[in-house]
């Protein structure tokens, strides 16, 4: 398994795909923090509000690019007939793709600890910022990322196509992050709009943000990536049916 993960690390860090998503991350948080308008040196206080309202943004698309490979391209290749006579069970194959997908996602989120650095020296008093709130929104953000890993595994398990496991990601990773909180907009619904929020990611997400990490919050993100690999192991153990 360690030997299988260390593969798929190593796949995708080498690729071109790879370092275009990396790139494009820190680009893209950079620039909204500290360039374009509403930036931290406009808004005049110490505060990375902008990075961890951005970031789930951009890893709603960063991460299927990241797991759109995972079984995707070993359909295409014919290889995943290979990899499932080897002496792994399915669980453990799924197990060790979404091990790396996290990995990459955390690997991806390193870099954006200068961003931290950067606030903190430029604060006054130097140092003066929400800490509990800045690492539980990293907290967060992985916990994010790693269901939206899960996601794009079971997406990359249903085709040979990276681009089609792609789109098929993001979509499920939208309904999952936002199509709750788009329902419970709806006047129809009146007082059930809490608990039809509570259902998707995003207001989890925000919770943990605030500092305060709930047990409810990590029991609803464990479980949500444990459904998606749980399907991904069923589509798998379907191709011996």
């Amino acid at each position: 398994m360690q030997a299988l993960i260390i593969k798929e690390v190593r796949g995708f860090a080498g690729s071109l795909i790879g370092h275009v998503t990396a790139v494009v991350f820190l680009l893209l948080t950079g620039l909204f923090l500290w360039v374009f308008p509403d930036n931290l040196l406009d808004l005049g206080y110490a505060d990375l509000a902008p990075l961890f309202q951005l970031a789930p943004w951009v890893f709603l698309f960063l991460v299927p690019a990241v797991t759109m490979r995972s079984f995707s391209e070993e359909r295409r290749n014919g290889t995943i007939e290979l990899l499932l006579t080897r002496p792994l069970s399915e669980g453990a194959i799924v197990g060790a793709k979404y091990i790396a997908a996290v990995v990459l996602v955390a690997a991806a989120l390193l870099p954006t600890l200068v961003y931290v650095w950067s606030v903190m020296e430029l604060a006054v008093p130097e140092g003066n910022i929400d800490r509990g709130g800045t690492w539980g929104s990293y907290l967060g953000l992985l916990m994010l990322g790693s269901c939206f890993a899960a996601v794009g595994v079971f997406a990359s398990s249903l085709t040979d196509s990276q681009i089609v496991a792609f789109l098929i990601a993001v979509l499920l990773c939208f309904l999952l992050f936002m199509g709750p909180d788009l329902v419970a907009s709806f006047d129809a619904f009146g007082a059930w709009e809490g608990p039809i929020k509570s259902m998707g990611i995003q207001a989890h997400y925000r919770s943990i943000s605030r500092g305060v990490v709930d047990l409810r919050d990590v029991l609803y993100f464990a479980g949500v990536a444990t459904i998606f690999l749980l399907a991904t192991r069923t589509v798998l153990q379907s191709r011996r049916w």
